[in-house]
C-alpha cells in the first residue's frame, strides 16, 4: 500500500502480456509460482487452518482455488509472487457452514473527522496492514473443504480439510476477522464507538488513543507517541504487521503533507480505472 517515488522524467506506460498462470498445471511447472504455493500451504499448516477428516454423513465439502498474483515495482518488474488459497464461498449452504456475514467497516465521515483532530493536534497518523488477516479468524460453524489443488496428501487423498481458521473466500470470513481484532483490542483497552463500531478509542489519565478499522488496513493516531508504538508491538505480538510507518495511502486516497496541512488525492485510483 505505500506509495512510491514518481520520476521527474515522464515515461509512457508499457503493457506486457499477462504472466498469471491460467491452470494449475501451468502454475505447478514454473519455479515461482509453485514456491508461491508451497510457502501459502505451509503458512496455513502453521496457522493450524485445518485438520484432514472424514466428510461426516449428510455434509458436503466446498471447494477451493488457487489465485495468483503479481506485486510489481513501479518500472513493472516482479519483486514478489503471490499465491492464495481461496475457497468457494458460493458453494456454502447458509444455516449448515455459515450464519452471520457481516462485518463493519470505519465510515468516510469517521475518517474525515479523525484525520481533521490529528492534524488540529498535531498528532502522528501511523497506517497498517495486517498480513494474511481474515487467517486470524475463529470459526464458530462446521465447516469442510477438499484439499488444495495439487496439495493432496497422497497417502490420505480422500480426506477433506476440517476449517477452523476462516480462509479467504468464506462468507463468514470478514465476520470472523472483525469479531477477532475487535475482542483483542477491547483486551488492549479500547472501546468501540457507539456511532461506529470500527472506531476505537482509549482513553487514560495521560493520553488517547484511536484506532481505525478498515477490513485489513488500521489507522493509529493519538496524543501520546510512545503508546501508540505500544499497541503497534502488542498487536504485532497477536497477528502479523506491516508497519506501513506515516500515513500515505489509504483506501484508494493519496495522502500528501504540505505546510498548510493534508492534501488529499485520488489521482492515482483515477488513472488505475481508467484503463
Amino acid at each position: 500500500m505505500q506509495t512510491r517515488g514518481k520520476s521527474s522524467i515522464s515515461k509512457p506506460k508499457v503493457f506486457t502480456a499477462s504472466r498469471i498462470p491460467t491452470t494449475l498445471a501451468e502454475a505447478l511447472a514454473n519455479p515461482h509460482w509453485n514456491s508461491a504455493m508451497s510457502d501459502e500451504v505451509l503458512a496455513l499448516a502453521r496457522n493450524a487452518t485445518w485438520t484432514l477428516v472424514r466428510l461426516p454423513p449428510g455434509r458436503r465439502a466446498i471447494g477451493c482455488k488457487w489465485v495468483y498474483r503479481e506485486k510489481q515495482n513501479m518500472d513493472g518488474s516482479v519483486y514478489r509472487y503471490k499465491a492464495r488459497l481461496v475457497a468457494k464461498g458460493f458453494h456454502q449452504q447458509p444455516g449448515f457452514d455459515f450464519t452471520e456475514t457481516f462485518s463493519p467497516v470505519v465510515k468516510p465521515i469517521t475518517i474525515r473527522v479523525v484525520l481533521t483532530m490529528a492534524l488540529a493536534q498535531g498528532w502522528a497518523i501511523r497506517q497498517l496492514d495486517v498480513n494474511n488477516a481474515f487467517l486470524n479468524g475463529d470459526l464458530q460453524e462446521e465447516v469442510y473443504m477438499t484439499q488444495p489443488p495439487g496439495f493432496e496428501v497422497p497417502t490420505a487423498p480422500d480426506l477433506v480439510c476440517k476449517l477452523h481458521k476462516a480462509l479467504y473466500g468464506l462468507k463468514q470470513a470478514p465476520r470472523a476477522w472483525f469479531d477477532k481484532l475487535h475482542q483483542s483490542l477491547l483486551h488492549f483497552g479500547f472501546t468501540s464507538s457507539k456511532a461506529d463500531q470500527s472506531l476505537f478509542i482509549c482513553h487514560t489519565q495521560h493520553s488517547i488513543t484511536i484506532v481505525l478499522v478498515y477490513v485489513d488496513d488500521i489507522l493509529i493516531t493519538g496524543s501520546d507517541a510512545n503508546a501508540i508504538t505500544q499497541l503497534i508491538q502488542a498487536l504485532d505480538k497477536k497477528f502479523s504487521l506491516k508497519d506501513l510507518g506515516e500515513l500515505q495511502y489509504f483506501l484508494g486516497i493519496e495522502v500528501r503533507y504540505t505546510s498548510q496541512g493534508m492534501h488529499l488525492s485520488q489521482e492515482k485510483y483515477a488513472k488505475h480505472i481508467e484503463f
